[in-house]
């Protein structure tokens, strides 16, 4: 798939979830909203131009290939449900019923810096490593390896890591504490996902449970 082409995907694909905000919260006016929207925007840009992928990584990205694992199907597919619910709650909260108190500007600034570096850190992993898929499988038409360079120094998973930063900004971001019980369902299968994922590689990737001994981290730096 052309750049151009793959681009115009992923923003048609985000505005659909951009739009689920709006409507929850019932005006065009909501100034998180714009925000949250504006930022997911400028970081897709940023992903193809700034940080421009290989066309082999942007296929793997587009169109896995062959050998997903069953279980990491069903872990995405609800985790979709949790990002829908997370847009839906918070759009009810702050931007329509008010059920949340606002916040002072000084919380919904961790928020929006949370989600910025969250959604960095994780354009930055995809672009270093040239086996990164949407997906969980053993890239064997691909010559699969272990890339153990960049952030993935720090620990085996720093997309992970990006989602997780990103996720923990949202409640902050939008001021929606009500959002904070899809939010917590969200970090939990991305937990799951993760442990999941690393016990795969550990057992089906050559290499990397040599890796693993080196880089001890699987997301969170001196944690876990």
């Amino acid at each position: 798939m052309k750049t151009g082409q793959l681009i115009i995907k992923q923003l048609i694909g985000s505005l659909v979830f951009y739009l689920v905000i709006f409507l929850s919260a019932g005006r065009i006016n909501y100034w998180q909203g714009w925000v949250y929207a504006f930022i997911g925007v400028i970081m897709t840009l940023v992903s193809f131009t700034v940080f421009k992928m290989s066309p082999e990584l942007m296929d793997e990205r587009s169109k896995p290939g062959v050998g997903v694992k069953k279980w990491d199907k069903s872990i995405l597919g609800l985790s979709a449900l949790m990002l829908i619910a997370m847009f839906v709650v918070a759009g009810l909260d702050s931007g329509r019923f008010k059920w949340s108190p606002d916040l002072h500007w000084y919380l919904y600034l961790p928020g929006i810096i949370l989600t910025i570096a969250g959604q960095l850190l994780f354009i930055i992993a995809q672009n270093q490593n040239k086996f990164f898929s949407s997906v969980v499988r053993i890239q064997t038409d691909r010559g699969h390896a272990v890339y153990k360079d960049g952030l993935y120094k720090i620990v085996r998973h720093p997309a992970y890591l990006g989602n997780f930063i990103q996720t923990l900004g949202f409640p902050l971001l939008f001021g929606s504490l009500w959002s904070i019980i899809p939010v917590v369902i969200s970090i939990i299968l991305l937990l799951a996902r993760t442990y999941l994922e690393d016990k795969t590689l550990m057992n089906e990737l050559d290499g990397y449970r040599q890796y693993a001994g080196e880089t001890r981290y699987k997301i969170i730096p001196y944690i876990w």
